[in-house]
């Protein structure tokens, strides 16, 4: 990920500007991000819930009688992959 640097006059307000310059002059500053406010991994692109389908659907074949050997062919998966995808609680 490429860091994003800003001009704070730019995109914070006069008023906290003035304030934040009390304590930070010409030096970089780092303002984290609100507990709870990113995604986690695939959540904003729908890879996560794709995959979750995907496992779904390789546990499901697998209980149907489907075999690792099968399933990891047709989905191009190691067989290691399924093997854990299907021994590992959902």
């Amino acid at each position: 990920m490429k860091t994003k640097y800003l001009n704070a006059e730019t995109v914070v307000p006069k008023r906290l500007l003035d304030e934040l310059q009390q304590y930070v002059q010409g030096d970089w500053i780092y303002i984290p991000a609100v507990k709870g406010s990113r995604k986690a991994w695939g959540e904003r692109s729908g890879s996560r819930q794709a995959l979750r389908r995907r496992n779904g659907d390789i546990r499901q074949r697998f209980a149907e009688g489907s075999s690792l050997e099968q399933l990891s062919s047709e989905y191009g998966l190691a067989y290691d992959t399924v093997k854990k995808i299907v021994y590992t609680k959902a």
